[in-house]
C-alpha cells in the first residue's frame, strides 16, 4: 500500500486491492465504454470518468481503476470529488498490472479493438502507405501522411479527433455493448 501526497489517492497492489474487495470495496473501472467491453475485472462496475458524478455511493470504500494507472492518477481530484467523502483507492497499475499479477479478467475478443487502438493503426497505416507511395510512385502521395500528421497534432492540441469520429461510425463498432 502506497499513499502518493501529490495525487491524494491510496495507490493498492492487485493483491492488497484483491483484499479489500473481498472485505467489500467497491471496484470501479473508469475507462471508455469500448475498453470496458473489450477487457474488464470481473465484478467491476462502469463508470466511465466522464460520469464520476454517478459513482454508486454505498457507504462502501471505492477501488478506482484504469488501463495503466494514469488516468486515474491525472483524475484524482475529480474521482474524490465525485465520492463525496467515501474512502477511494487506486488499483496501482491499473488493469494491466492486475492482468500482470495472474489476477482473473473477463475478455471479449469480439468486441471492436479499443478506438484509440483503431485511430493509432488507421494513422500508421496511411502514413506508412503515403510515404511509400510518395517514395515509389510520385512525390504527391507524401500529403498523405502530412495530412494525417496534421491531423494528430489538432487531436492532441484540442482533444477533437475526426478519424475517431468516423471510426466510431463504422459498422464493427455499433456493436459495444456488454
Amino acid at each position: 500500500m502506497e499513499r502518493n501526497d501529490d495525487m491524494t489517492l491510496e495507490t493498492l497492489t492487485p493483491s492488497e486491492a484483491c483484499a479489500r474487495i473481498e472485505a467489500g470495496a467497491l471496484l470501479i473501472d473508469v475507462r471508455d465504454a469500448d475498453e470496458y467491453a473489450r477487457k474488464r475485472i470481473p465484478g467491476a462496475i462502469h463508470v466511465p470518468l466522464g460520469r464520476t458524478s454517478e459513482l454508486p455511493l454505498q457507504g462502501r470504500p471505492l477501488i478506482v481503476y484504469c488501463k495503466s494507472g494514469r488516468r486515474t492518477t491525472t483524475h484524482a481530484a475529480r474521482i474524490l470529488e465525485a465520492a463525496r467523502g467515501t474512502p477511494v483507492c487506486m488499483l496501482k497499475g491499473g488493469l494491466d498490472a492486475w492482468s500482470a499479477a495472474g489476477f482473473p479478467t473477463l475478455e471479449d475478443r469480439s468486441q471492436p479493438l479499443e478506438l484509440a487502438r483503431q485511430v493509432q493503426i488507421v494513422a500508421g497505416t496511411l502514413a506508412l502507405i503515403g510515404a511509400l507511395l510518395g517514395w515509389f510512385v510520385s512525390a504527391g502521395f507524401f500529403v498523405i501522411p502530412a495530412f494525417v500528421g496534421a491531423g494528430l497534432i489538432l487531436a492532441g492540441v484540442t482533444g477533437w479527433c475526426g478519424m475517431a469520429k468516423l471510426l466510431v461510425l463504422m459498422p464493427w463498432n455499433r456493436r459495444m455493448a456488454v
